[in-house]
């Protein structure tokens, strides 16, 4: 009997630290999360520090400059899509990113912002499922 395949969305996240604090932002769904989001179809070929250049811009604004560091963390998480009423399997391969400066202005798919100190974190307190894993794997990376 053969196995039967899983499709997954492909997206970038972003680790965004600055002076021991780490960047979250709250969607206009009620739900916590990670600068980044999927590749879009005509970004098949497209470099993915470009495609998390284009996302830093959309959700954090043109103003923001950062560092990127080399990918490190590969999560898998499974969310409801309210656009396509059913759960989607996003796998996501998460880059540590230093802030380097520039105004923060978030985009309408986001509330608010927070800086969290690191050593303070309580992933669970704002993460569900696989960004939750991913997010602890980031911290112990760190150590």
């Amino acid at each position: 009997m053969a196995s039967e395949r899983d499709l997954y969305y492909v997206a970038v996240k972003v680790f965004l630290e600055d002076k021991g604090r780490l960047f979250i932002f709250k969607d206009r769904y009620g739900g916590w999360d990670l600068p980044g989001g999927r590749i879009q179809r005509h970004e098949f070929r497209v470099l993915l520090e470009s495609v998390i250049k284009r996302k830093m811009k959309e959700e954090l604004g043109s103003a923001v400059r950062y560092r990127l560091g080399k990918p490190e963390i590969f999560m898998r998480h499974e969310r409801r899509e309210a656009s396509l009423k059913r759960n989607v399997r996003i796998f996501a391969i998460g880059y540590p990113v230093l802030y380097t400066g520039g105004a923060i202005r978030l985009s309408r798919e986001h509330t608010e912002y927070q800086w969290v100190p690191i050593a303070k974190l309580k992933p669970a307190k704002y993460f569900r499922g696989g960004w939750l894993e991913g997010v602890r794997e980031y911290l112990r990376n760190r150590k």
